[in-house]
């Protein structure tokens, strides 16, 4: 696929990356799992960053694909996007409900952090779909964001929960 011309080496990073982070999710979920399950948020939080990334682990694969249309890659990250979102929008809105006034501000730098790990991945499909190379910029961006949001819940599961 000319979309990855140059970003196979990218793409295969970020696979790896996101197979060994989900091992080490699912390692501090089972550590930390009573006191995960003692907060009616945090379950859904861990889920989350495991959706965030399987979300990366696919979408690299995808585009490791040899041969695989630009449209169709572009519709196939889209589609992802669009799981994603939706799983991940009925989590924080059931996390805002049970939010305490005093975590508000922590909660809205959660839910931008998701946006901005989300969205671009549906701008790349789009992009990607109707032809435009440039929509692997917009998917490299959602990756590195997915990571960057999986990686502070695991902080939260892992280490914040004993504080």
């Amino acid at each position: 696929m000319e979309a990855v011309t140059g970003w196979d080496n990218f793409f295969l990073g970020q696979l790896g990356a996101s197979a060994a982070l989900g091992g080490l999710l699912f390692v501090s979920i089972s550590i930390n799992l009573d006191r995960i399950l003692a907060f009616p948020h945090l379950p859904n939080r861990a889920m989350l960053a495991i959706l965030l990334l399987l979300g990366v682990l696919v979408v690299s694969a995808l585009m490791l694909v040899p041969g695989l249309p630009l449209g169709v890659a572009g519709g196939l990250t889209l589609a992802i996007a669009l799981l994603v979102f939706g799983v991940g929008t009925y989590i924080e809105v059931r996390a805002a409900r049970s939010q305490e006034d005093g975590k508000r501000v922590a909660f809205a730098v959660n839910v931008v952090l998701f946006v901005a790990a989300v969205v671009p991945y549906g701008i790349g499909g789009i992009l990607l779909l109707l032809g435009d190379t440039g929509g692997v910029y917009w998917i490299a961006a959602a990756i590195l964001f997915s990571i960057i949001k999986a990686v502070l819940d695991a902080w939260v599961l892992l280490v914040e929960i004993h504080r």
